[in-house]
């Protein structure tokens, strides 16, 4: 009870406020910010920008339950990864499947931004590398992947089968913002990709054909809710106007823009609706750790980390004492006690997430809330 009742002053009321939900690249923030700023020309709704709200399926889940109303996403994804649909597919059979769940797609923005593999342009060329299918002749090249790609169902695994790849190569996961680094470092040797990643020049890679034909294509569109233009119909006739307004290049620019000249992802959304984006140079900006690190959200992240802590903190302690105390003064239920709280500590915390995210019908602090809770009982516990 004491969890719900401080988790109450941060619950945002929904009323006539359109949410709008991102992933946590980059490109997935600055498609997220030019929803939000054209949706917000209709002047018809409360705008909000949920950012980096995870992986596919935390954000689709954030869609289901309400706690968004629209996100951007790719038509490959949405088919392999959300609906599982073999073979070929169109517009129409993804809003078929997804109608059921009160969920469509729409609005085609206009580019295909489809997953690819790379190499060091150097060392591609003195292995004499092209496509995919040369990687088979190489086993002791290292596989950087992102942990999204290693476990997608047209990720890593399919692939691997597809191109008949070696089951004992050295992969390893990492976060997709640091592979290209981890190139240049030579610390690995091949990685995942975007086609439209703006560091692919600047790092001198080599896109790997797909000579399988392996990926679908992933074009860029709007994942929303049935009820958004019957709720919002202004503004989802803005959002319409955003359809094949983005191609390959401006994407490039855009991601270049907030990747290699340190624009924020509202200044570059902002530019492009006011089409303020063609040719504008896209030098490194030298940004040092405090630049970096208080950026325009840091304030807001810190106040919000800091009320999940200190909320979840004391409802651990409020039912973690008394807790303890039974189980000291209580053998008979010590082991329970013990062996419970110890279970929850094994729960990986995506998987504790994905859980309470249905069973609590929303994303966002309450979930969190209630796996900081569940993981800081055993030490409160075992400690009393």
């Amino acid at each position: 009870m004491l969890l719900l009742f401080f988790s109450a002053f941060l619950i945002d009321a929904h009323g006539a406020e359109l949410r709008v939900g991102s992933k946590r690249f980059t490109e997935s923030y600055i498609l997220g910010e030019i929803i939000t700023q054209a949706a917000a020309q209709a002047k018809e709704a409360t705008l909000r920008h949920r950012q980096g709200l995870g992986n596919t399926g935390i954000v689709f889940a954030a869609l289901k339950s309400g706690a968004i109303d629209v996100y951007p996403d790719y038509s490959g994804t949405i088919a392999k990864e959300i609906l599982k649909i073999e073979g070929s597919f169109d517009l129409t059979l993804l809003n078929t499947r997804l109608a059921a769940e009160g969920l469509g797609v729409a609005v085609p923005l206009g580019f295909n931004n489809t997953y690819a593999l790379a190499m060091l342009e150097t060392q591609a060329t003195k292995l004499d590398i092209k496509t995919v299918s040369d990687l088979a002749q190489h086993v002791r090249l290292k596989y950087g992947l992102s942990q999204e790609f290693l476990g997608r169902s047209d990720g890593w695994p399919g692939l691997a089968e597809k191109y008949a790849l070696p089951a004992a190569l050295p992969v390893s996961g990492l976060d997709h913002g640091l592979a290209y680094e981890a190139l240049a470092a030579q610390q690995i040797d091949v990685t995942d990709i975007y086609s439209t990643d703006a560091k692919i020049e600047k790092f001198r890679l080599r896109v790997l054909r797909d000579d399988r034909e392996y990926f679908p294509a992933y074009d860029a569109l709007l994942v929303y809710r049935l009820d958004l233009p019957t709720r919002f119909p202004k503004t989802w006739q803005r959002l319409q106007q955003l359809q094949h307004s983005i191609d390959e290049p401006t994407m490039i620019r855009l991601n270049a823009a907030a990747e290699l000249a340190g624009q924020g992802f509202a200044t570059v959304a902002e530019r492009f609706l006011n089409r303020d984006i063609a040719h504008r140079p896209t030098q490194d900006t030298q940004q040092n750790f405090w630049t970096r690190l208080t950026a325009p959200d840091f304030f807001r992240l810190t106040l919000q980390h800091l009320n999940l802590v200190f909320v979840s903190l004391a409802a651990s302690i409020v039912i973690g004492i008394p807790l303890g105390i039974v189980a000291s003064r209580r053998p008979a239920f010590a082991q329970w006690i013990l062996a419970l709280t110890g279970m929850l500590q094994t729960i990986p915390s995506l998987a504790l997430l994905a859980f309470l995210i249905p069973v609590f019908n929303r994303i966002g602090a309450i979930p969190a809330l209630v796996a900081l809770f569940l993981y800081g009982l055993l030490p409160i516990v075992r400690n009393t």
